[in-house]
């Protein structure tokens, strides 16, 4: 009797189990739905559709265009000015990404201490990210200016020759990358300042009985325990490089003679300037493919590091 009571029950449940599992999809596509809809209209069916106009020559005036397949992806490949612009944002991307993260980490340890005027100095630091990125441009571009600017001067009081600057082509684009990490030195501060305060001091204690200096606690112990934070910030930072465009704009105009031209810079001016919108939208899917790899790395290297959280 009691065998046949738990039989039934044992079919119930697995009955009850599997009208939840028909369910559950339903109810799921009811909660996800008013995130769904927006992110549907604004985001999916306009890439795809960006996707679709890469295909065709239309020149964003005309009514009508012609369906060219994989004519403008061609034409991007074979063309040497396009790889001068690939070269251009590996640059940029690594003349930012490497001195933004290790400058914040050393700027972090520099004010992770709790001494008096610490919430002054992280404010200061932190303010530029805040600070829309076409006033900071403006701002260093009357900096960068040949004549009469600060830094020209500061280079002639310590006897070293004036540059040009923006206006160089050897220059232009370190003048750029100034920029943008000076922008950003404060956001990754933020970031290792979190990640410094989870470290347990009780790591700290143990490795100073083994006898360990303060560059060995930085290497065993500080170093691991924020590599999450570490590259959670190379992705985020290299796809905002990637996606740099205000300071260019204001700075350089994608000049001198296209040194300091990225791939977004690139976008606009084959859209904007050009009025090939088929070449712009190749090139933005091209854009949309390395910014989605950095993404992908991210996810598949923070599952290494996520015991660490």
């Amino acid at each position: 009797m009691n065998t046949l009571v738990t039989e039934i029950r044992a079919i119930i449940t697995k009955e009850k189990g599997a009208r939840r599992r028909i369910k559950f999809p339903l109810t799921l596509w009811l909660f996800i739905l008013p995130a769904l809809t927006p992110l549907t209209i604004f985001w999916i069916y306009p890439m795809l559709y960006s996707l679709y106009i890469s295909f065709t020559d239309w020149d964003y005036m005309s009514t009508e265009y012609n369906f060219v397949g994989f004519s403008n992806y061609a034409d991007l490949m074979t063309n040497p000015l396009f790889y001068g612009v690939l070269w251009n944002t590996l640059y940029f991307s690594v003349g930012v990404v490497v001195p933004s993260v290790f400058g914040g980490l050393l700027l972090a340890m520099l004010v992770v201490k709790k001494q008096k005027g610490m919430g002054f100095y992280r404010t200061l630091i932190f303010s530029p990210w805040v600070t829309p990125a076409v006033a900071v441009s403006i701002v260093w571009s009357w900096i960068y200016e040949p004549q009469i600017g600060l830094a020209n001067w500061l280079l002639t009081a310590v006897n070293l020759p004036a540059l040009e600057w923006t206006s160089s082509t050897t220059w232009a684009m370190p003048a750029v990358i100034i920029v943008t990490i000076w922008k950003g030195l404060g956001w990754c501060m933020i970031f290792y300042l979190n990640a410094l305060k989870k470290v347990p001091e009780s790591l700290y204690e143990a490795a100073a009985l083994d006898g360990a200096s303060s560059w060995q606690k930085f290497l065993n112990v500080t170093l691991p325990l924020i590599s999450p934070t570490t590259l959670f910030l190379v992705i985020i930072t290299a796809v905002d490089a990637l996606q740099a465009y205000d300071q260019i704009q204001v700075l350089t105009q994608g000049g001198p003679a296209g040194s300091t031209r990225t791939i977004l810079y690139m976008y606009y001016q084959s859209a904007f300037e050009q009025f090939n919108m088929g070449q712009a939208t190749a090139v933005a899917t091209v854009l949309v493919i390395l910014t989605a790899s950095l993404s992908l790395l991210q996810f598949m290297f923070s599952r290494k590091w996520v015991h660490y959280e």
